[in-house]
């Protein structure tokens, strides 16, 4: 199967807290919304059915929410935050889903959504089987697979294929990659912006990835400036805004630009380190409460990216214009594209190694080439990266993005920093380890970790810290 994957395939702005089990659902039912377009008049009743993973972890995850909302026809990356639970409201409250905004039919969340947890569907853990019921007693299903990061793909004959891993451009490998950077003399984000070219404009890709730099540092500002209680049941303490407040040396500001150039003054080693901690938490906490975030390349990862490129923005101690930002983003996805290829980057089928060891590795190498790194230098930074990251579990409590999620992306952003600059300052012909060599590590490392392990909540720190949560 030839398919382009894009930079915004890989970015792409959404709704927390989860790319696979919120913002996934969420673009099927809004697709298959489409089967029934001109006949809502006829439609009797829409019955929903999560299995694997979608079921054990959907209510932690929001998956009944994201059903409702994406039914209902709403775009999740232009829905108003504040219209989102108007609408759960009026449906829980009517029993009713509006198809249009004139056409309802009964709905019941707790009854027409059901949660199959002892049954899985072939090819992914995330599937929801999708059926529809008109007046004359015809009944249409489709089913849908979540294969992370906001990918969904419709069960058909090319399933198994579309599953799989999807070729890109003229080239599968970083090694082809680093071949063809070398003989053009040009840098990753060079090729990618001319593959990038093919299907866009030069001013669409801009304008693009700086809305996405726009959503990230919006992220960042409301996370560091909202207090109060996570929502789900485990009732963890947003910690952003306090580090935020004590880390500032400038209080006077009044929206996310003013607020990042306050961030720039002063800046000793400890504060540089709890800054991008406190970004990567901040964004992680808006992704949590299902604010408004850029999958990179997960929702559960959404804090890395963000966070590595505020330290190349506020501490790099370079001049950083729009056009680098660009770069960086290009370079980011680049690598995202491997492990999509290679790999996988949906913790349901590979554990946290595939969501916050990806987004970690894709950091450190656009890290690396604005800071000067060669293509092989860049490359070395995503493979460090990865590979301290192999075998990452994904053991969520209660189900819920927060525990151990929320802090996992600040350690997944510093430990891109710290990839970044061991590249920048070793020589990639003496490396013994290639990015290649760890995609294919991490996929086999997923095929062997056990099924409690990839977002189940059946094992890890999610049985044995021991804390009860409430269906949400």
């Amino acid at each position: 199967m030839n398919q382009h994957l894009s930079v915004f395939d890989m970015l792409k702005i959404g709704i927390g807290p989860s790319s696979s089990h919120t913002l996934g659902p969420w673009k099927a039912c809004r697709d298959w919304g489409k089967v029934f377009c001109g006949r809502e008049k006829s439609v009797k009743a829409i019955n929903v059915y999560l299995y694997g993973s979608l079921a054990l972890t959907g209510k932690g995850h929001y998956t009944d929410k994201a059903v409702v909302l994406g039914l209902s026809g709403y775009d999740p990356e232009t829905i108003p935050l504040l219209q989102m639970q108007q609408v759960l409201d009026e449906v829980s409250q009517k029993n009713q889903l509006y198809l249009t905004k004139d056409i309802a039919i009964p709905f019941d969340i707790t009854k027409n959504i059901c949660f199959y947890k002892d049954q899985s569907l072939p090819y992914h853990p995330n599937a929801l089987k999708l059926e529809i019921q008109y007046e004359d007693g015809v009944i249409d299903s489709s089913v849908y697979y979540s294969i992370g990061g906001g990918f969904i793909v419709k069960a058909g004959p090319q399933t198994k294929e579309a599953c799989a891993a999807l070729p890109v451009s003229a080239y599968t490998t970083a090694k082809e990659l680093s071949e063809i950077c070398r003989k053009k003399e040009c840098r990753i984000s060079d090729i990618v912006l001319k593959n990038e070219l093919i299907y866009r404009t030069e001013s669409e890709v801009r304008s693009g990835l700086l809305r996405i730099w726009e959503v990230m540092k919006e992220a960042a500002y409301e996370g560091c400036h909202k207090e109060g209680v996570l929502p789900g049941g485990l009732n963890v303490k947003r910690r952003a805004f306090d580090m935020n407040k004590q880390l500032l040396r400038v209080h006077n500001y009044s929206t996310p630009d003013e607020w990042l150039e306050a961030m720039k003054v002063g800046g000793d080693f400890h504060k540089v380190i709890m800054r991008v901690s406190c970004i990567a938490i901040a964004v992680n906490e808006v992704n949590a409460s299902m604010g408004r975030i850029v999958t990179a390349p997960t929702n559960g990862s959404a804090g890395v990216i963000p966070a590595v490129l505020f330290y190349y923005v506020c501490f790099s101690g370079q001049r950083v214009e729009e056009e680098d930002i660009i770069r960086f983003l290009l370079t980011a996805a680049e690598i995202g594209k491997f492990f999509k290829i290679g790999a996988t980057i949906s913790a349901a089928a590979g554990g946290c190694q595939a969501e916050i060891g990806v987004s970690s590795s894709m950091a450190a190498a656009a890290l690396t080439e604005c800071l000067g790194g060669s293509p092989d230098q860049a490359l070395m930074a995503a493979e460090i990266a990865a590979e301290h990251h192999l075998g990452l579990t994904c053991d969520p409590i209660g189900g819920l993005v927060q525990i151990p999620c929320i802090e996992r992306n600040s350690m997944g952003a510093v430990k891109a920093i710290t990839a970044s600059m061991i590249a920048l300052a070793s020589d990639p012909a003496s490396a013994k380890v290639s990015l290649d060599n760890v995609i294919k590590t991490m996929k086999e490392t997923a095929e062997n970790m056990h099924s409690k392990y990839k977002e189940t909540s059946l094992g890890g720190l999610a049985v044995n810290v021991g804390v009860n949560v409430p269906e949400c």
